[in-house]
């Protein structure tokens, strides 16, 4: 585990190793919620200083609860609204060093301070999101993006 301010080339081979764990552990799984389960947990595992991990996933043009590690969460997430929304809809990664300063932030765990969501795309379509909640500011960096694409690029193989 690392935080921010080991943003470095450890940092980088410590996310394609969790990327080869990933990608270990879902081999020969084919069912697509275990494999969501086995994904927050060990993202559960390999970050400090987070207080809630887990997946929203596409069903009847909304973000649904799926997966996850932490607190009980909002169940449903309208497209555009909040990170997770927002993520989903531009089909893009997002970092937000303060939850508060975002606009239409929806606030699952007070505790929450930063966050960091990315979609997840199969064959081009947006199946869901991966949602990283910290209970600190600015916990989230670029090199935790890119690191985090390439687990949803080992992921996407297994669901």
């Amino acid at each position: 585990m690392f935080t921010k301010s080991t943003y470095s080339e450890d940092a980088i081979a410590n996310y394609t190793m969790l990327s080869k764990q990933l990608d270990a552990l879902l081999t020969g799984e084919t069912n697509a919620i275990a494999n969501l389960s086995n994904a927050s947990a060990l993202l559960n595992q390999f970050f400090d200083q987070i207080n809630w991990v887990g997946f929203y996933l596409m069903e009847n043009g909304e973000l649904v609860l799926g997966p996850f590690q932490g607190l009980p969460a909002c169940v449903r997430i309208p497209l555009g609204r909040g990170v997770c929304g927002t993520a989903a809809t531009n089909k893009e990664t997002v970092i937000v060093p303060d939850v508060h300063a975002f606009p239409g932030h929806i606030a699952c765990d007070a505790a929450s301070q930063s966050e960091i969501v990315l979609p997840i795309l199969k064959d081009g379509k947006l199946i869901g999101v991966l949602d990283i909640d910290s209970p600190i500011k600015d916990r989230f960096s670029d090199q935790d993006a890119a690191g985090l694409e390439q687990f949803i690029e080992v992921l996407v193989k297994h669901i």
